[in-house]
């Protein structure tokens, strides 16, 4: 059975005095697996939103398979509602397949094939089995079954209500819904958010075996590299949103030339520009001859004179006629992209032994650590699975929680940590206040907050209470960047950041004399990252991992 399409046409959104989405469109073929990037708040969950039908486009029409699915970073769900619920839901469709084939398989059999009715009920037959094929109905509480392990949810009872799972384990079952369901057109919101490594690489085998379509929104780079066919940018273009074909890496080359291409051209028409207006408002006056006639040329003086008027008033004419015409067509002038700056990463430490020495760290229940230095300009990246101590091993570095054992520290030594969350402290306060105040009249004067990139200009203005978890993530990396410590501490850094800031992160990460302590999932970060690598496994006891993780885990701005 041929799959459909999901099709956008100029597709317009305004959210408040703000257009998210201005004209865009989309063509999503059944076989292809479409990644939308961009910054925060370029329009990628509103665009989902628009092609699921779940919001309405101020303009712009959108043609979608009836048989659609939806993952949403906020769950449906009521709490109510059991595990067993929710896999029945998710069956339905396969199961009602399976009857219905039942059902036209008997009538068949009772109609004579001279019947009038017989051919009717034979391509209805042949429908339902196609449907039912594709939908891969006969393995459907197998592949159940198989989903839920995947996900890390094989273990719970099927009658557990909803209430009682955590909001990243409800996630997960709403994706394992939609992964069982096998709908035409499936639309992912942050589909690996809550998914340790082997979940993720389940996921994309998945994905990738689904025949529809796949419309996915995602900052995870290695997602984006191992499932999709495409890529649609949605930051801002000379011609709009790109649509790339390949995945991440293929991105990366095109986005790079796309922005030489944008620059180069912008460049050209400033150049032309401000040849035309010398030529419209200044050659007219050096060449017209309005000066008295030299006594040799008394005799043709006036027929010289209209011949070069004539011809100066035409370059002229060309010229403004020119400038008008680019003036009105010219491109915009590309974006300054945000940028981390390397080269203020970090002030060099004194020279000297380790900056940091840890024997025998014990935090009950979070933390079992035998031995560990941090030298002047180290690069150590800290994994191991949810509870294994990594944010616990980072509070400890930043001299935030007191643990059993010895720890040596370099006389002076500054220390900044980048916690996974940041809370508005003073939420009424503007960005550009939060700045001066945190780091003093003088320094900020130094090093202006919009020179670091981190933050869009039209930002600086807004309270910090109005800012997204991104904006507020990039205003306290800005902080340490601007009065850099000797020794960084970054708690998944990628975070809420797009994948172009976190490509820009990364490479500033090996520029800098200062030492950084980096604790991270990111996939695609550790699989390139060149220093040294400290794995934790998680403490014989664990009972109070979870909540006393969850209060240390904020950094107020």
């Amino acid at each position: 059975m041929p799959q459909p399409a999901l099709l956008a046409h100029d597709l317009v959104r305004v959210l408040g005095a703000r257009r998210v989405l201005d004209g865009v469109s989309l063509t999503a073929s059944p076989g292809h697996r479409i990644g939308l990037i961009g910054e925060n708040g370029a329009g990628k969950s509103t665009l989902l939103r628009l092609l699921a039908g779940t919001d309405e486009p101020d303009a712009g029409s959108v043609t979608r398979p009836p048989d659609l699915g939806f993952l949403q970073q906020e769950t449906p769900y009521d709490a109510r509602a059991t595990i067993a619920g929710v896999l029945d839901d998710a069956l339905r469709e396969a199961r009602e397949d399976l009857a219905q084939l039942d059902l036209l398989a008997d009538r068949l059999a009772a109609t004579p094939q001279d019947s009038p009715d017989h051919a009717g009920l034979l391509a209805s037959y042949g429908t339902r089995l196609e449907q039912a094929q594709a939908r891969e109905a006969w393995d459907a509480d197998r592949r159940a079954a198989l989903v839920l392990d995947g996900l890390g949810l094989g273990a719970f009872t099927h009658d557990r209500a909803l209430g009682s799972l955590s909001g990243g384990q409800r996630s997960r079952l709403a994706l394992a819904a939609l992964l069982v369901r096998r709908p035409a057109a499936l639309l992912l919101d942050e589909p690996t958010n809550h998914l340790d490594d082997d979940a993720a690489s389940f996921v994309e085998e998945q994905v990738r075996g689904l025949p529809g379509v796949v419309v996915a929104a995602s900052h995870d780079r290695a997602f984006l590299e191992a499932v999709c066919t495409d890529l649609v940018d949605l930051d801002p273009a000379v011609d709009g949103p790109v649509r790339h074909g390949g995945g991440y890496s293929s991105y990366l080359a095109g986005k790079r030339a796309e922005r030489e291409r944008w620059e180069r051209r912008w460049a050209e028409e400033q150049q032309e520009l401000a040849a035309l207006r010398r030529s419209a408002e200044v050659v007219a006056h050096r060449v017209a001859p309005d000066r008295g006639p030299r006594d040799s040329e008394k005799m043709g003086y006036g027929h010289r004179a209209g011949r070069v008027q004539g011809q100066v008033s035409r370059r002229v004419r060309n010229a403004a006629r020119r400038l008008a015409e680019l003036e009105r067509t010219r491109v915009a002038e590309p974006p300054r992209p945000l940028r981390f700056e390397g080269t203020a990463l970090a002030a060099p430490a004194a020279a000297g032994g380790p900056l940091l020495s840890l024997h025998g760290v014990r935090v009950p229940g979070r933390l079992a650590l035998d031995g560990l230095e941090i030298a002047t300009a180290d690069r150590l990246l800290v994994t191991g699975g949810n509870g294994a101590g990594k944010s616990t091993l980072l509070a400890v570095l930043a001299g935030r929680l007191a643990p059993g054992g010895e720890i040596r520290r370099r006389p002076g030594l500054t220390v900044g940590l980048l916690a996974q969350e940041t809370v508005a402290d003073q939420p009424d306060r503007t960005v550009r206040e939060t700045y001066q105040l945190a780091l003093g009249a003088e320094r900020a004067d130094a090093v202006p907050l919009g020179s670091l990139g981190l933050l869009q200009e039209a930002d600086l203005g807004k309270r910090v209470g109005q800012l997204s978890v991104g904006q507020r993530r990039r205003l306290a990396l800005a902080l340490l960047v601007a009065d850099p410590p000797q020794l960084l501490l970054l708690d998944e850094p990628t975070n809420h950041l797009s994948p172009a800031l976190c490509d820009e992160l990364e490479a500033a990460l090996g520029t800098g004399p200062g030492a950084i302590v980096l604790a991270s999932h990111d996939r695609w970060l550790r699989a390139r990252w060149q220093g040294r690598e400290l794995t934790l496994s998680p403490p014989e006891t664990a009972g109070q991992r979870g909540a006393t993780a969850a209060r240390q885990g904020s950094e107020p701005i």
